[in-house]
């Protein structure tokens, strides 16, 4: 089977590319958006890296060509300049979608996050699930996997914890006093090679999230002991970091803003943990952070 991937060069895409280069019965096109990002990706006869554009469907049908599955993994969080929400999350998808159809496609996989909602006040969220229905739209068969914090190799949550956890005193925004579910990214390519093994018929949507339910401050605290690290949690008020980011974001045309902060402090609210029926058996928190320091 070959599966197609776009945003092959972030965190989950090279720890499901390693996870794909491990087994015989697979291989992958790893889409990026240039050749400088194919040094990042792991070295395997079964991975063929390839540049793609959103902006150019018919190319991006060709790069599906042969592929049984696309997994859809393109998108930003942090806005720049150049790069907006609208473009990143929805536009992109769009052209995910059609290439997809041209290619003769037969099933997608999306990962989104928790709380993607096309009703949403926060942009991020309204985009996120701007994409899901675009999907659920399409007439193609697909699995959306609505995920949270990701810990595990290379992951923007795992860098952020372990800096947190290194310091005699961690400054929280809110304090930490916010619940997350934190996925191991290892736990979320299983989910993704398991959706292309066996697809669905029509479309289904999964919450996917890891074992445990901790406050963000707890989880900081755990991982601290775990590195014989004294901790004290201070708090940053969450008005004051968004004055801020307001402040900043306008004057660099990006960055962290008031949205993206909304996103970092949320109560995650989570209705079903679809791991059961994803496959998936989750790998305790407490073996997550420990692989997290063996690899830092």
């Amino acid at each position: 089977m070959k599966i197609a991937i776009t945003g092959a060069n972030s965190s989950v895409g090279k720890n499901l590319l390693a996870q794909i280069s491990q087994d015989s019965t697979l291989e992958a096109m790893a889409g990026v958006r240039s050749e400088s990002a194919f040094a990042s990706l792991p070295d395997s006869e079964r991975i063929e890296p390839r540049t793609i554009s959103y902006d150019n469907i018919p190319d991006l049908a060709s790069a599906f060509q042969n592929c049984s599955v696309v997994v859809h993994l393109a998108g930003i969080l942090i806005e720049t300049k150049h790069s907006k929400y609208e473009s990143a999350n929805v536009a992109a998808t769009a052209a995910v979608i059609a290439a997809a159809q041209q290619a003769g496609v037969s099933h997608v996989v999306f990962v989104s996050v928790v709380g993607a909602d096309c009703s949403s006040a926060n942009r991020f969220f309204k985009t996120k699930g701007d994409a899901e229905k675009l999907i659920a739209d399409s007439g193609i068969s697909a699995t959306i996997l609505q995920t949270p914090l990701l810990l595990g190799s290379g992951t923007a949550g795992a860098d952020s914890v372990l800096w947190a956890a290194s310091q005699p005193k961690a400054k929280l925004l809110g304090g930490g006093n916010y619940t997350m579910h934190p996925l191991d990214v290892n736990d979320l390519g299983q989910a993704i090679l398991n959706c292309c093994r066996n697809p669905v018929d029509g479309v289904r949507t999964f919450e996917l999230v890891g074992p445990d339910a901790i406050l963000y401050r707890d989880l900081i605290k755990q991982l601290a002991a775990l590195k014989g690290n004294e901790i004290v949690i201070a708090t940053v008020p969450i008005w004051t970091a968004k004055l801020g980011a307001a402040i900043s974001s306008r004057l660099k045309g990006g960055g962290i803003t008031p949205a993206v902060i909304d996103v970092i402090t949320i109560d995650e609210q989570v209705a079903h943990n679809g791991a059961d029926e994803l496959g998936v058996s989750l790998t305790p928190l407490k073996q997550t952070l420990e692989n997290i320091l063996e690899q830092s």
